[in-house]
């Protein structure tokens, strides 16, 4: 089980960041980047699992700068909220608390990992940010928003093949721009990774988990 620390972005911003410590002999270090329900319970059971295989994890709070300690469930108005909250948080500012976890990360490989929002923010991340060797995005909306960038480091995308949400036009304008980038389709909803909700599947989130953990040893 992991812990809350408090964390600094280098506009003087503090937030705070839930971290799980690897077991045994490190694989390297993930930043998780949350979906639009805050760092609730889910994500927190991502950075334990995660720590399980060998990974030091930092799961940055990034709605802390419009509301602190958000932690929502899967209801409709948990959705409304968390995409009120998603739409006003901003790119830039993001960036900060994520290279701020970054930086806590210890020395070694170092990966970003992201679902819904989070994944979308783990492209950019992935196309702006120095100093990551690579990047998994879960089901990210918008990805498709800012195709035409190139990531800087190993970049993985997985989609569900029933997401209404990302739909078949927007993955093929990320395939058309990225033709040799690995993205990986899943007979699921969005949010099939999350045991929480209803679109859960577990088929795929065990497949997605064991290319996403091989991705990251590979590259670090």
């Amino acid at each position: 089980m992991g812990q809350f620390i408090t964390l600094k972005a280098s506009d003087g911003h503090e937030f705070a960041a839930y971290k799980a410590d690897a077991n045994g002999v490190s694989q390297g270090g993930l930043v998780v980047v949350q979906e639009i329900f805050g760092v609730n319970e889910h994500i927190r059971s991502v950075c334990d699992r995660f720590a399980e295989k060998g990974f030091n994890c930092i799961a940055p709070a990034l709605f802390d700068r419009i509301e602190r300690n958000v932690e929502l469930g899967y209801s409709a108005d948990d959705v409304a909220r968390g995409r009120a909250l998603k739409t006003a948080s901003l790119d830039a500012p993001a960036l900060l608390d994520v290279t701020a976890a970054m930086e806590t990360l210890p020395p070694g490989g170092k990966g970003i990992v992201g679902y819904c929002w989070g994944g979308y923010i783990s492209w950019i991340a992935a196309t702006s940010l120095d100093g990551l060797d690579a990047a998994v995005c879960y089901y990210g909306g918008g990805i498709h928003t800012k195709a035409k960038e190139t990531p800087k480091c190993p970049t993985m995308l997985h989609f569900g093949e029933r997401d209404a949400h990302i739909t078949p036009e927007h993955v093929q304008a990320i395939r058309e721009n990225h033709p040799d980038l690995p993205i990986m389709m899943y007979d699921a909803d969005h949010g099939f990774n999350c045991d929480m909700r209803g679109s859960y599947d577990k088929a795929s989130a065990t497949l997605a988990l064991d290319r996403t953990v091989d991705f990251f040893k590979q590259n670090f």
